[in-house]
């Protein structure tokens, strides 16, 4: 399998699990989506027949609200069977809403963010200390990056030469209700990490050829790497791009679902089946004139205090 084919799949499965579930966070499954296939097709050295195996790399997602993308890549990889994932968010489901550890290929279990950095940059110490030979990776959300347990391990990994470690920012510029930069915003966002002592590489994180490019970049140094994957919140289905409502909502019944599905076809690799939707929603239902689609739902552009009602009820 191809990772364009993986990442196809990805997207699929993750529109797929929050329309069953009612679950959130598809617009950063969809962001993520690039970046957790070329690791799972390719990269991680991994085995589906033995996800213990002593010397596997090991893969967090720190990012674990975007759960529902490394579910797929495992099981569309082998790890557990692809019909588990339609149990996604459900009661009783190991396939938990953010990242769980019960499921085979997991090495860590994530959703609270600031965690995953800090437990890979100690998987690598072990692996340099010890003599083994793997290689760990963490995947971590721009918004994540406000924690400042990120930042100490950034100084630990630095001080100890983990060159083991590489870092994934999914850098989709978006966290929370807004921008990032109108939440908390990053600076000079490379410039942190070269300081902090790290090897910086800046990519299209959509790209798999700049993608596969960053992962094989070698260094003359024992400095841990960071790839600033630069990507589009909800990439893949337009009227999801960019917009922070896509963050909690998922593709309800009728047009939202209809349509997601249908422009995810638009891109649908060759030979790449669709066990939901084979041929796409055949008669979508159209967007109402009235929908709540392309609107800018980012609470700098929402939110508006009636200030002079609330001075006079003081």
């Amino acid at each position: 399998m191809t990772s364009e084919e993986l990442a196809w799949l990805i997207r699929r499965h993750g529109v797929e699990m929050t329309h069953l579930s009612g679950g959130s966070h598809i617009g950063a499954i969809l962001s993520v989506a690039d970046i957790m296939a070329v690791l799972y097709t390719g990269v991680a050295n991994v085995d589906p027949k033995n996800p213990d195996m002593p010397d596997r790399d090991r893969v967090i997602l720190s990012k674990g609200h975007a759960g529902a993308a490394v579910y797929a890549a495992l099981a569309q990889t082998g790890f557990f069977d692809v019909g588990e994932l339609v149990t996604h968010y459900q009661n009783g489901s190991r396939l938990s809403g953010h990242v769980s550890h019960y499921v085979p290929g997991v090495d860590l279990s994530t959703g609270s963010l600031g965690h995953g950095l800090s437990v890979a940059s100690g998987m690598a110490y072990v692996s340099l200390k010890d003599k083994r030979d793997y290689n760990v990776y963490a995947v971590l959300g721009d918004g994540e990056c406000d924690e400042g347990s990120v930042w100490e391990a950034v100084l630990f990994a630095a001080h100890f030469g983990l060159k083991n470690l590489t870092c994934i920012v999914d850098h989709n510029k978006m966290q929370s209700m807004d921008f990032c930069d109108k939440t908390l915003d990053l600076g000079d966002f490379c410039g942190k990490w070269e300081t902090f002592g790290w090897n910086v590489l800046s990519i299209d994180g959509n790209n798999h050829n700049e993608l596969k490019a960053a992962f094989d970049k070698k260094f003359n140094n024992d400095k841990p790497k960071v790839i600033i994957a630069n990507t589009v919140k909800g990439f893949g289905i337009e009227f999801m791009e960019n917009d922070i409502l896509w963050h909690y909502r998922f593709p309800h019944d009728g047009w939202e679902y209809d349509l997601a599905v249908n422009e995810l076809h638009k891109s649908k690799p060759a030979g790449v089946v669709d066990i939901y939707t084979p041929n796409g929603v055949q008669n979508p239902q159209p967007v109402p004139e009235n929908a709540d689609i392309y609107n800018d739902h980012t609470t700098s552009a929402t939110w508006h205090p009636k200030w002079n009602e609330w001075e006079g009820k003081k």
